[in-house]
């Protein structure tokens, strides 16, 4: 053995609203590693792990499917003991050690009760958390998703973290950025540069600390910016605010999610549309799953964030399953879930 096998693994916690675009931040970083040897744990809602299937898509020797692990509870930081720290035993016990772990939280995550988690003995002793890094959906910031009056809000927050707000979209979004050690703000595609500034603007406004914004688009950012910044997270919490400092544990009470299987489609656009029509007439904020597409022997990839909607091929349906579709559903508390799913069943 070297110096090198004892010394702690830094860990990348990469955080985000719904629909940012972590996951593609980390595909990207999967695909240009630089010959570093990543694991992943990925935490999402539902149980159609869509996340997860991404990742393995890439089929890269940087991470083999052997170091990835797929939690679906929705959030890690509320199950340190039941899921996280199997989930890193499972990283460390494996043949060849990671040279660096990434942990994507799910979309209503907070990360600093999961950085707190680094506190515990058997983990500190091995890892460090390298940074948090925030990844921010330029365009649903910009179009005012996550407040009222994004600015003010924003504003009020950095003078006065006790200001209580109704807004849950906007807490955990703050939560996300104030933690942060780096900002990613992502689909900048669809914004103008005065938008651009705006968000910019709102977000250092936000941020009680010099923090670096970086603009991109489709997650394309180099592994040499989100890796090694040895910030040591762990040891300055005192200097990340979080509107739930002081809570012994916090819950998503303000939020619903639930899967629903899906049959063969045979119009993908005509779909598409549809499920635009669902989240607007519901304001649903995340629809993501996989759907059979009658004649087509692969699978389609549907993300949709509000009424925004992707949608490609993006594999084959795995050998040993059958093909089934499904979709995640994700909302604020009292999403009508019976009206959703009568719309979904609606004919076309």
């Amino acid at each position: 053995m070297t110096a090198a096998d004892f010394a702690k693994i830094p860990v990348t916690i990469v955080t985000g609203f719904l629909g940012a675009g972590k996951t593609t931040v980390i595909r990207n970083l999967l695909e240009n590693a630089g010959g570093r040897r990543l694991a992943l744990i990925i935490n999402e809602f539902g149980d159609v792990g869509v996340d997860g299937d991404i990742l393995r898509a890439c089929g890269v020797e940087a991470c083999p499917d052997e170091n990835i692990v797929e939690l679906a509870n929705g959030c890690i930081c509320c199950t340190v003991a039941d899921d996280f720290a199997p989930a890193i035993e499972t990283l460390l016990s494996l043949p060849q050690r990671p040279d660096h772990i990434v942990i994507e939280t799910s979309g209503l995550a907070l990360p600093k009760p999961l950085v707190k988690a680094f506190d515990w003995p058997p983990i500190r002793s091995r890892l460090t958390v390298d940074a948090v890094v925030a990844v921010v959906d330029g365009a649903a910031v910009a179009a005012g998703r996550f407040a009222d009056d994004p600015a003010k809000m924003l504003a009020q927050r950095a003078e006065d973290l006790t200001i209580d707000h109704d807004n849950p979209l906007e807490e955990v979004y703050t939560d996300q950025l104030l933690c942060a050690d780096l900002i990613i703000l992502n689909k900048t595609d669809l914004m103008d540069a005065d938008s651009i500034a705006r968000v910019s603007a709102e977000i250092e406004a936000a941020v009680p600390r010099a923090v670096r914004i970086v603009e991109t688009r489709e997650g394309k950012v180099a592994a040499e910016i989100l890796l090694g910044l040895k910030a040591s997270v762990e040891d300055d919490l005192a200097n990340r605010p979080s509107h739930h400092d002081g809570e012994e544990e916090h819950d998503h009470e303000d939020f619903d999610s639930f899967a629903s299987p899906v049959g063969a489609i045979s119009d993908a656009p005509a779909f598409i549309a549809h499920l635009q029509s669902i989240a607007s007439a519901h304001d649903v904020l995340r629809i993501k799953g996989y759907l059979e597409v009658a004649g087509k022997p692969m699978r389609l990839l549907v993300q949709g964030v509000g009424t925004r909607f992707r949608h490609h091929f993006d594999g084959a349906w795995p050998v040993d399953a059958p093909r089934k579709g499904g979709l995640v559903f994700i909302g604020e508390k009292g999403m009508d879930r019976a009206a959703i799913l009568s719309a979904l069943a609606a004919p076309l």
